[in-house]
């Protein structure tokens, strides 16, 4: 267990999305590190299951809820099991996401409205539900796991990088309005990240042009100055770093995570 001299969320309550694997497992795992309670949402109960035995061996309360962020309804009985199990909420992460990629040119609508529902109406979903909580209180941190391709563009993802600049969208409407509440609104914006996402990406360049699996992932982490992917440890860093109190003159902002490939 941590030090207390390490409890920089001590007697916080959270919820991850997309919580499962990857950078949402990570950020989870990082917030009851550093003292937090924390709920975890996923469409995988079994993922889930075994993060919130890692979290309660941590001292912390945990509990978990099987949801698609997709689906409105789901999405409201999942944001109440948190907030009635929690007994409310000071942190939401909002980091279920998806990624796809296909030419512009006969680009499949079901791709264009795939990525849109999971990375951006997602958010609004989930932000729209445990708002009217943190409101309430006048207090909280909001913090979106977005995409370095929320800044800039790239071939193939047309549908995936116009849902993650939807998102920083969002996220800087929400700031401006949610200042008098005291509550930040921000987001994170990964390059590529060690994770089992981008091991399907690696597998779809590898299906769609011939490469071994080796060259695939090189072919990633070379569009990081520092030649590597991103560890989700990194970005969780991050998310804790937004979460405490002391950061609460930063809103509105988006934080790349991404070796120097983007310096704006």
């Amino acid at each position: 267990m941590a030090n207390n001299d390490t409890l920089v969320l001590a007697g916080k309550r959270a919820v991850v999305t997309g919580a499962g694997r990857g950078i949402g497992r990570s950020i989870a795992l990082a917030l009851a590190a550093a003292g937090a309670d924390v709920g975890v949402t996923a469409r995988s109960a079994n993922e889930l299951e075994q993060l919130v035995a890692e979290i309660q061996s941590q001292g912390r309360r945990s509990l978990s809820a099987s949801c698609d962020v997709t689906d409105p309804q789901q999405v409201q009985h999942m944001a109440a099991a948190m907030l009635e199990g929690l007994r409310g909420i000071d942190i939401l992460i909002n980091n279920a996401g998806n990624a796809g990629s296909n030419k512009f040119l006969n680009h499949p609508d079901e791709l264009w409205h795939r990525m849109l529902a999971v990375n951006l109406t997602s958010v609004y979903y989930v932000c729209k539900a445990f708002l009217p909580a943190m409101t309430e209180q006048r207090h909280g941190r909001i913090i979106t796991i977005a995409s370095i391709a929320s800044r800039v563009g790239g071939r193939y993802i047309a549908a995936y990088t116009a849902s993650k600049h939807g998102v920083l969208g969002l996220t800087r409407a929400l700031a401006a309005e949610m200042i008098p509440y005291n509550i930040t609104v921000n987001a994170i914006c990964p390059g590529y990240v060690d994770t089992p996402m981008t091991n399907n990406s690696v597998s779809n360049i590898v299906a769609r042009t011939g490469m071994s699996e080796a060259q695939a992932r090189e072919t990633l982490a070379k569009t990081s100055p520092q030649g590597r992917l991103i560890e989700p440890e990194e970005v969780a860093t991050i998310a804790v770093f937004l979460a405490q109190d002391s950061s609460k003159g930063i809103t509105g902002q988006a934080i790349n995570v991404d070796g120097g490939g983007v310096m704006s």
